[in-house]
């Protein structure tokens, strides 16, 4: 069955089919971004707006790189430079943003559920570029893309998780898609960062990377997000790098095709060392390239109309 949604919120909300029919498509549109003319016609008169209210640098471009690769038109609003600083209501915004006949939102939102309610009241399609600690579909999408070309599947897979999995959105999401994927998942970090009952979500938790790393297809790295912690939830940086930092020592131990992600900004020396990062089994810049592809595969399917949805570009 082809993708038929207006929106995408979540990878909670899909099917396993619509999953591979998004990775499938993104996967075509690669072949675009190897072009010398890097560019296409197909959302040729679409209209794009990025409604970015939190910081990004990987995200935002990806998308504005992939909408104007599609030859969409693209208005990027802050909320530093939006009407938001004199005092307009979210809602407000949205109305006005609306009457100006954009086809897609964009949007990055620190309170979860924004998205999901900019969804309910405009006819345009909103995809969630991540929304407080509740999800980041995209993100997931390219990791699982980049998980499927460098293992060949990703039903099987072992996927260990460590770091600030109580903050990670981007955690949420991969842990939602790779189970309906077939894939095991691992989450692992302190006491303190690791949500109660997480495991009812169908992962395993361990206590130290050192009892999943020899069992692991994928290792992903999260970083600290301080920026959500309301409190100081652990001693100190160093004790956290040195306890639970994925470094050239601990993968000693993991298998030799295994492969390190991490969905950035990276805190080198911290939550990943620098050997690891730039090392021969990091996929960190290819989860970049991807992100590009995923993100015109999302752009083509849900700014075209109901009945052109599931084709292939020209």
């Amino acid at each position: 069955m082809p993708f038929n949604r207006k929106d995408l919120l979540g990878i909670r909300d899909l099917e396993a089919h619509e999953i591979e029919h998004i990775l499938d498509l993104a996967k075509s549109f690669k072949e675009i971004n190897t072009r010398s003319i890097k560019k296409v016609p197909t959302l040729r008169g679409k209209t794009v707006v990025h409604l970015f209210y939190e910081p990004s640098t990987r995200t935002r471009t990806s998308f504005d790189i992939a909408a104007k690769r599609l030859s969409a038109d693209t208005y990027s609003i802050t909320a530093s430079a939006s009407s938001l600083v004199k005092g307009e209501t979210f809602l407000d915004t949205l109305k006005n943003l609306e009457a100006m006949k954009p086809d897609v939102f964009i949007i990055r939102h620190s309170a979860s559920g924004a998205p999901a309610r900019m969804a309910q009241r405009t006819s345009a399609a909103v995809i969630n570029a991540g929304d407080g600690m509740h999800e980041h579909p995209s993100q997931a999408l390219l990791d699982m893309l980049t998980m499927r070309e460098h293992k060949g599947r990703l039903e099987g897979l072992t996927v260990l998780i460590v770091g600030d999995i109580a903050h990670s959105r981007v955690a949420r999401s991969n842990l939602w898609g790779l189970k309906k994927m077939g894939a095991s998942v691992v989450l692992c970090g302190p006491t303190t960062l690791i949500p109660p009952q997480i495991e009812r979500m169908g992962a395993r938790v361990c206590r130290r990377p050192e009892e999943a790393i020899p069992d692991a297809d994928v290792i992903m790295v999260l970083r600290l997000q301080k920026e959500r912690q309301q409190q100081m939830l652990l001693p100190s940086l160093r004790e956290y790098s040195m306890v639970f930092g994925i470094n050239a020592r601990r993968l000693e131990k993991a298998r030799e095709d295994v492969v390190i992600m991490h969905p950035g900004p990276i805190n080198r020396g911290v939550e990943i060392s620098p050997e690891v990062a730039d090392g021969p089994h990091s996929l960190i810049l290819d989860q970049v390239t991807n992100g590009v592809a995923v993100r015109m595969a999302l752009l083509y399917l849900l700014a075209q109309r109901a009945e052109d949805r599931g084709q292939r570009p020209e």
